[in-house]
């Protein structure tokens, strides 16, 4: 499956923003207590651009997933979450929310309602709800969904604009929400211990406008990789093989929008080939774990 170049593409990969300030939780670098919901503790490399940030995404008081962000074209790259076993129930009456550090220097680390913004203000940053009031063609779609957690914190934590791109209903329905349900099963079956999950997006070829201005890019393809270092091996042969780590993709489309499952090595080389050449690592040893015994015991606890 091939992609031309995007001007987007281009601006994701060259664009240095414009002044970006950084508090808190919002950082360039990641911060030490959201290590955490990385396999081994260690990010995807392959997207070290100074035009992206870290937003270690606080909600009541307790880190709950990372996302790193582009202030620039006001959409996430990915967001990075430990998966939790649930019955795939979809949270009602949360507030969508937003992230102050991007808003307002000195603000609270925790997402925010964005009934709190001041009424005609829109955050520069980030992506605000004004920007899909007229999105007649796309739908918010949070990368780490609520159905893949269980705590009702974790799942409302969800609700922030910078853990969301823009999807089109036709892919999200038919397509992407019964992957996420697929993966869900999967991992509540047949995982054993952690599982690490990034979802993430790759290439913009249109742009949401807002405010009569380009505001929010579209993402070209939808994709995610989960790992599982410990699983059932008595599952199946044709659910074994989908671990410890899988993949899979996806077109944003109305049309011709089916799901790729690959492992993760391929979807690595598919990224590789759209994403000009960036040679892009999702986990740290292809999800396989080291010798040194200190993480076999890390990662040998359940889900909490």
């Amino acid at each position: 499956m091939a992609a031309a170049v995007s001007d987007w593409t281009r601006v994701f990969f060259t664009l240095l923003p414009n002044i970006l300030m950084v508090w808190g939780k919002v950082s360039r670098d990641l911060p030490p207590e959201c290590r955490q919901f990385f396999y081994l503790e260690v990010p995807p490399r392959g997207l070290e651009e100074p035009s992206l940030c870290f937003i270690c995404q606080y909600y009541n008081k307790r880190a709950r997933f990372v996302t790193l962000y582009h202030t620039a074209l006001h959409t996430p790259v990915y967001s990075a979450y430990i998966f939790k076993r649930s019955a795939g129930d979809v949270c009602a009456d949360v507030p969508w929310m937003y992230e102050p550090q991007l808003f307002i220097s000195g603000a609270t680390n925790e997402m925010q309602p964005v009934l709190q913004v001041d009424q005609g203000t829109q955050p520069y940053e980030q992506a605000g709800l004004n920007d899909y009031m007229n999105a007649v063609l796309y739908e918010r779609a949070p990368l780490n969904p609520d159905v893949h957690q269980e705590d009702p914190d974790d799942k409302a934590s969800t609700y922030t604009l910078t853990n969301t791109v823009p999807l089109m209903p036709e892919f999200i329905d038919s397509v992407w929400s019964e992957q996420e349900q697929a993966i869900r099963t999967r991992l509540n079956n047949y995982c054993r211990g952690r599982a690490y999950i990034v979802t993430g997006v790759s290439t913009y070829g249109r742009t949401m406008r807002g405010d009569h201005m380009k505001r929010v890019a579209v993402p070209t393809y939808v994709w995610s990789a989960y790992c599982c270092p410990h699983y059932d091996h008595s599952a199946p042969f044709s659910v074994r093989y989908k671990f410890p780590a899988f993949a899979h993709y996806g077109l944003n489309a109305q049309e011709n929008n089916e799901v790729v499952e690959l492992s993760v090595q391929k979807l690595q080389d598919f990224l590789k080939t759209i994403m000009f050449e960036q040679n892009i690592q999702i986990f740290m040893n292809d999800c396989t774990l080291p010798a040194d015994s200190k993480f076999i015991l890390h990662e040998n606890i359940l889900n909490p």
